[in-house]
């Protein structure tokens, strides 16, 4: 009965050394796994600053163009009326050379009658 005692010892002895061994392999998974996971927080953390970076400059731009569009809206408003003004004026100056177009035919036509 010594005899299986001491092999049963020993038998737990090898299943507790296997045990170990297994369990530092595991470690060593863990610890390469959890490098690897270290270094995959690193890139996403990395690629989470860039990406906040790139929404800041995104709005920063907008904020510009936003701006610039309602400068650009203001300067339409006040010139409209100059605008308007200006297309009232050119449509009268079309209508006297019409009219000045007119007279100088009717005038051409005269003379021509002169000459018969």
């Amino acid at each position: 009965m010594a005899e299986f005692f001491w092999k049963s010892e020993t038998m737990d002895e090898t299943q507790g050394e296997d045990v170990v061994r297994e369990q530092a392999a595991e470690s060593d998974g863990e610890a390469s796994a959890l490098r690897l996971s270290v270094d995959e927080f690193s890139a996403l953390e990395e690629r989470i600053v860039r990406a906040v970076n790139l929404v800041k400059r995104e709005r920063q731009e907008r904020a510009a163009a936003e701006e610039r569009a309602s400068a650009a809206e203001e300067k339409l408003r006040e010139q409209a009326p100059q605008a308007e003004r200006l297309e009232k004026e050119v449509k009268a100056l079309h209508d006297e050379r019409d009219h000045v177009r007119q007279r100088v035919e009717r005038l051409l036509a005269q003379l021509d009658a002169l000459e018969l």
